[in-house]
């Protein structure tokens, strides 16, 4: 009996149905994610799911005559060998990990503006990969200096040397001038203290005249 039989018929013929879902299988494989009609999207889950299948087995298997033959049943659904190639030798491993559901519809909410028509988006979902934990930082062992660093370092202790006796033979000048005002100060004053020889001669010239007329 064919109960249930006439799922996803999108009221077209078979021939048509066929050939329509290897064009968006072949388009979804090449692209990643597609924008269709909600229906088409429900259609081309299972289609595409079963080339995925396929992919699976050849990948698994070590019989290079079932891999051909996953292969060409692949061809003969999707009707397209460079998506065929693209998803049996890079695509597979993204489904490694996956027991079905390899694919996501999301309904969108604006319709087609022609016929009003349900829009989705299908894409594949891709497998999470765990993030692997942070190693904590230890230590580091102290590594020793070579011995250019070495003499590096001893560089500026003999520039503060330098630097310390360029600051003494600084102060020792700043000392010196100093005392040079206090040196000219004390000069001045012995000169000032120091009795005029000139000024006693005239004196005692006076006093002889003096004398001399008093005799007279």
């Amino acid at each position: 009996m064919r109960h249930r039989k006439h799922n996803h018929l999108l009221g077209v013929k078979t021939a048509h149905r066929t050939s329509l879902l290897a064009n968006l299988s072949c388009s979804l494989i090449e692209n990643g994610r597609i924008k269709t009609t909600l229906a088409k999207a429900k259609a081309l889950r299972p289609a595409v799911e079963k080339a995925i299948t396929l992919a699976k087995k050849s990948h698994v298997t070590e019989d290079s005559s079932k891999k051909v033959h996953f292969r060409r049943q692949a061809i003969a659904r999707l009707r397209s060998k460079t998506a065929v190639k693209k998803l049996f030798d890079e695509l597979v491993d993204q489904f490694e990990g996956r027991n079905g559901g390899y694919t996501r519809i999301y309904k969108l909410a604006i319709p087609r503006l022609g016929d009003a028509a349900d829009m989705a988006i299908i894409e594949f979902v891709e497998q999470i990969q765990k993030k692997k934990p942070k190693k904590k930082a230890g230590k580091k062992p102290s590594k020793a200096k070579p011995k250019s660093e070495e003499t590096k370092e001893d560089e500026p202790s003999d520039a503060s040397t330098d630097s310390s006796t360029n600051e003494g033979s600084a102060t020792e000048e700043t000392v010196a001038k100093q005392e040079e005002p206090a040196k000219k100060s004390e000069e001045s004053k012995d000169l000032s203290s120091e009795p005029e020889t000139g000024t006693e001669d005239d004196q005692d010239s006076d006093n002889s005249k003096v004398k001399a007329e008093k005799t007279e």
